[in-house]
């Protein structure tokens, strides 16, 4: 095999052969993890003529196809479409037809050879050519077909998206305000009245007491689809689909019937409030549990819901009619996968996962599906059912939040990627590398990388489907949303790759199109009024932080990773004013945890250090941290001189607890997020990345129920410091 060949082939998909790792250290790529990856992406690199005859066929394919399958432009830019023809056509007229996304049409009759030709290629004798045609006919923002015809007949068809120069900020934010909120894990949440999880109805209480203290938004936890058929698989950044909500977020008790006679004869039957007693009173969210009796009252009321409304011709009949309709391919996709897993669950079949199915079912669309989904339609109505009572419910959370006063409301979370053997993939697979996994090369918060088990989508599919599983994911997560946190940002630009087999430390960069992508993103915004938060930590080059800034893109800055060369803590008055700033994040320990060191302690217990030289490193690491810590908090006289300037007699204390918050909120960051548990002042962590089975991961509930929160004076008191805080630092 030609070493030329494949390094032009890791150039052209993208791969990269070096990077800066996470400590400013260049770092090489090895060839064979290249060559790994590229045969991923279907290129049998055993043969070379194979090869070659596989990529000239790629090109001719190219050439004959008079249009990309996308073209993607921002408002300040010249529109230039590349054509290509035949030297024979290039004479004659022809005609671009655009179809404006709000009805309107735009002809445009041009002649190839009067444009400007940027280059040729000869196929099977006949000359062909690519020119740029320039339009300009003013265009609206949005989504638009194009199409191209000659003599009346339409040869090929294309979408043209033109987007805004940078995504929403709201006018209060770009002219100073700095606002605060909270971020929570929505299944964490307890309260004396939820089914031993956190609902949207607790989503509601908190927004509203929240916004009484002075919160402008809630941040939450991605609340993706999961697997009703494996309530266990839990993480919420491997869901089944992102698109779509997590049913077990629903509050059934909200849902019209709930108090009708056949749903309480069941509840009474099956000893149902006995059993969520025993659910509410559980440290750890028992999601099996969860799901046994939610599933199962769902049932009931769903029966009873067709009765009384969806077999009638009701509004609400209509409005579910409207919501199955809008939902199109993907809400089909997603409740028949669910539907055919929890059917093979009953079988006693194997069922985790697309990939364990019989083969007639393994993929979306083969006529077995089909059948199934006809023969049971039943079922599947009632996974779309729990999609709209889920969507309708988190809308009226949305509401609560704008009505409580809160300036942005709800942000959402967005996972880098679905599961394995999720409904997204088996509903696309030819967009995902299903034997590579995204994932992380080492860095501060996991020493041997990460490999999160999440297939990536491969570039060039996605552009070949005109960005538009992309489209969607925006669109469906800005719902409804004053926010929208992106987990790590960097899949913009560029995701580690590592083959499924292969260790987290042997993999690839691989890029994608960044400048495509981040228009599609700023369009959504804007639409959806929107702010967007890139969460940008880990590896990233400094000239992506530039770009997201210039998109308007907010990044995310975290207190414990902004340090000086020196070891010591930048004040949080000299963070990027387009910045949400934060203490602590859902992959780190509590505020209690980090300043105890219980995270090192768990993770030498679970094994997640690579030898003993590793930790005592991070240990001597820590206690210098805490005491650079000390000295930025007294020398900001944030906390109290009581508290000692030695970190060998400072433990933590409500006093240093709320010292550092409140630290936080007099920054510069124009967003400043504090989770919850942290105002509890909770050790515990709820994730511990590079674990699986050996903690109860995404499972850890907050300590207090929501209603005995709120009232505590010592929480009144520091909400009030916060936002005095945010004030001050609002001024000019």
């Amino acid at each position: 095999m030609s070493k030329h060949l494949i390094e032009e082939l890791v150039k052209i998909k993208g791969i990269d052969s070096d990077y800066i790792d996470a400590w400013g250290r260049p770092a090489t790529i090895a060839h064979d993890n290249q060559i790994k990856l590229l045969n991923a992406m279907g290129y049998d690199l055993s043969d070379e003529s194979r090869l070659n005859e596989q990529l000239s066929n790629e090109a001719i394919c190219e050439w004959l196809t008079a249009l990309n399958p996308v073209y993607v432009f921002r408002k300040s830019q010249i529109v230039e479409l590349a054509v290509r023809v035949s030297i024979q056509d290039a004479g004659e007229v022809h005609t671009l037809v655009i179809n404006l996304e709000k009805g309107d049409t735009q002809k445009i009759k041009f002649v190839p050879a009067d444009c400007k030709l940027v280059a040729a290629q000869e196929i099977d004798g006949i000359e062909y050519h690519q020119y740029m045609l320039t339009i300009d006919a003013p265009l609206a923002i949005g989504y638009h077909q194009i199409s191209l015809r000659k003599a009346r007949k339409n040869i090929a068809s294309s979408c043209l998206i033109f987007a805004p120069d940078a995504c929403y900020i709201p006018r209060d934010l770009a002219n100073g305000k700095k606002y605060w909120g909270l971020s929570v894990q929505l299944y964490c949440l307890k309260s004396k009245r939820n089914w031993g999880i956190g609902d949207f109805s607790d989503l509601c209480y908190l927004v509203e007491n929240a916004a009484k203290l002075g919160a402008d938004f809630i941040g939450l936890n991605p609340i993706h689809a999961l697997f009703p058929a494996s309530p266990d698989a839990c993480s919420p950044y491997g869901p089944s689909s992102r698109r779509w909500i997590n049913f077990l977020y629903i509050d059934i008790e909200s849902i019209a019937g709930f108090s009708s006679s056949v749903v309480q004869d069941y509840l009474k039957e099956n000893d149902t409030y006995s059993k969520l007693h025993e659910l509410r009173e559980t440290e750890f969210v028992d999601y099996e549990g969860v799901a046994e009796q939610k599933l199962g009252v769902l049932a009931v009321l769903y029966a009873h819901y067709c009765s009384h409304y969806l077999n009638k011709n009701s509004k609400q009949k209509r409005q579910f009619d409207q919501f199955v309709e809008k939902g199109g391919d993907s809400l089909h996709t997603l409740a028949v996968f669910e539907a055919l897993q929890l059917k093979f669950k009953e079988e006693e079949k194997p069922y985790w996962g697309w990939q364990v199915f019989p083969p007639a079912y393994q993929e979306a669309h083969l006529p077995a599906v089909k059948r199934f989904a006809k023969k049971h339609a039943y079922d599947v109505d009632f996974h779309k059912f729990l999609q709209w009572q889920a969507t309708l419910q988190f809308d009226a959370a949305s509401k609560a939040a704008k009505s409580a006063g809160m300036k942005i409301g709800l942000y959402r979370d967005l996972a880098v990627g679905v599961g394995d053997g999720s409904a997204e993939i088996w509903g696309n697979q030819s967009l995902y590398c299903t034997n590579v996994s995204v994932g992380a090369p080492p860095d501060v918060l996991g020493p041997l990388g990460q490999k999160w088990g999440l297939p990536p989508m491969e570039p060039d599919a996605l552009y070949q489907q005109a960005y538009q599983p992309i489209i969607d994911l925006f669109e469906s997560n800005m719902h409804a949303s004053g926010a929208l946190r992106i987990d790590h940002v960097m899949a913009l630009l560029r995701l580690w790759w590592v083959h499924k087999d292969d260790d987290a430390t042997d993999g690839a960069y691989v890029n994608y199109p960044i400048d495509d992508l981040l228009a599609v993103l700023a369009l959504e915004s804007q639409r959806n009024k929107s702010i967007v938060i890139g969460e940008d930590l880990g590896t990233v080059p400094d000239s992506i932080r530039t770009k997201l800034q210039e998109n308007g893109i907010y990044s995310y800055r975290v207190f414990f990773f902004e340090q000086a060369e020196d070891g010591g803590f930048y004040s949080p008055a000299h963070y990027p004013v387009q910045s949400m700033s934060t203490l602590t994040t859902h992959d780190m320990p509590t505020l209690s945890g980090f300043w105890h060191c219980d995270d090192l302690v768990l993770g030498k217990e679970l094994g997640v250090y690579p030898d003993e030289a590793v930790l005592n490193a991070l240990y001597a690491d820590r206690h210098a941290s805490k005491q650079r810590i000390l000295d930025s908090l007294h020398g900001h006289q944030s906390i109290p001189d009581t508290i000692s300037r030695d970190v060998n007699y400072v433990g933590m204390s409500t006093a240093l607890n709320h010292g550092m918050q409140v630290h936080m909120a007099k920054g510069s960051s124009t967003l400043l997020s504090l989770q919850l548990e942290d105002w509890l002042e909770m050790e515990k962590p709820v994730n511990i990345p590079g674990t699986f089975k050996e903690y109860p991961n995404w499972k850890r509930k907050l300590s207090h129920d929501l209603e005995d929160i709120f009232t505590r004076n010592d929480i009144q008191t520091l909400a009030a410091s916060i936002t005095q805080g945010r004030v001050g630092a609002s001024q000019p």
